[in-house]
């Protein structure tokens, strides 16, 4: 009997410490201030912090963990970006041939 009183002592204990972390850290509350659920879990030992989990708790985003994806989340997976790349770069690498031809024809000029 002894053992089912310390069982039931250390489960209150990691209940009111949970629930006072809970409502201490969370960005917000439900259905009352946060003063109010931390002297209800002080003070109401077991129906405290039971009554914080089931009705102060804030509620978890609908899809938590993901986010919306509206357009592309990377450069590489956005079409414009690499038609915007592609053309740039493809740019770049017209003038610095053509920049090569020149060296290169001077240098046959040369000789």
């Amino acid at each position: 009997m002894v053992r089912v009183f310390i069982f039931l002592a250390a489960a209150q204990l990691v209940l009111f410490v949970l629930a006072l972390i809970g409502v201490l850290t969370a960005d917000r509350v439900r259905n009352a201030p946060r003063a109010l659920w931390v002297l209800l879990i002080v003070l109401v030992p077991l129906a405290g912090p039971a009554a914080y989990f089931v009705w102060g708790r804030p509620r978890p985003a609908p899809h938590e963990g993901v986010l919306p994806r509206p357009g592309p989340s990377s450069p590489d997976d956005d079409p414009e970006f690499l038609r915007s790349m592609d053309t740039e770069q493809s740019r770049r690498d017209r003038e610095i041939l053509t920049q090569w031809e020149k060296e290169f024809g001077n240098r046959d000029e040369e000789k």
